[in-house]
């Protein structure tokens, strides 16, 4: 185990980043969740993240400074990506809503993700579980439109709950991943000056897409 490493070492690291997720949240369409006042959901994956994050803090290694980061999706446009998995819908004509698009989709592009972790390693008073997510959630139906609209899709059918049902089974995945309602905000970053280079997805869109390098 990691923390047993840890302790046992004689020269300890000052920090100790573990990956979480952001859908250690509850399902959210009625406020937004950030590390302060988010609720903590309860089922399958919700329960695993929670007991992932319980072993990580209950490891003893004192004086080791400790970040969960409880990503959102991570957004890149290469092979076998999820971004990369909807244009490809997309460009099939399936790139409508997915169930009744209500739901809303908290994301981050990969390079601010990135940038996230240089900022937590170079600010020693960030510690905990952190948001690493952007400050611009929105439903996924205006995300679906904005990917349609910048890889200039004209054809847009939904992809009902029992369609996802159908692909998550051949795919052996969870329509979870696409109908929760992920609404979370990285209050710690922004509280501590952190600056997104990519905020909104209309400007992170832009960037993937046409400058795709799929």
């Amino acid at each position: 185990m990691v923390g047993e490493a840890i302790a046992a070492a004689d020269e300890k690291p000052k920090l100790w980043i573990n990956s979480s997720t952001a859908t250690i949240y509850r399902h959210a369409e009625d406020r937004p969740m950030d590390e302060a006042t988010g609720e903590i959901g309860h089922d399958f994956s919700m329960n695993v993240a929670q007991n992932w994050e319980r072993v990580f803090y209950e490891a003893n290694t004192p004086g080791v400074r400790k970040v969960a980061l409880r990503s959102a999706i991570v957004l890149d446009n290469v092979h076998g990506t999820a971004l990369w998995h909807e244009l490809m819908l997309a460009r099939k004509g399936l790139g409508g809503r997915y169930g009744n698009g209500k739901q809303m989709v908290s994301w981050i592009r990969v390079e601010d993700w990135l940038r996230a972790i240089d900022w937590i390693y170079s600010h020693p008073e960030l510690q905990g579980p952190i948001n690493v997510s952007s400050p611009s959630p929105l439903p996924n139906a205006e995300f679906m439109r904005i990917l349609r609209e910048t890889a200039d899709v004209k054809i847009a059918l939904p992809l009902y709950r029992w369609m996802l049902e159908i692909g998550a089974f051949f795919l052996r995945t969870e329509t979870e991943l696409l109908l929760k309602s992920r609404w979370v905000l990285p209050k710690k970053l922004l509280e501590s000056g952190f600056e997104f280079n990519f905020p909104t997805w209309d400007l992170a869109a832009r960037d993937l897409i046409l400058n795709s390098r799929s």
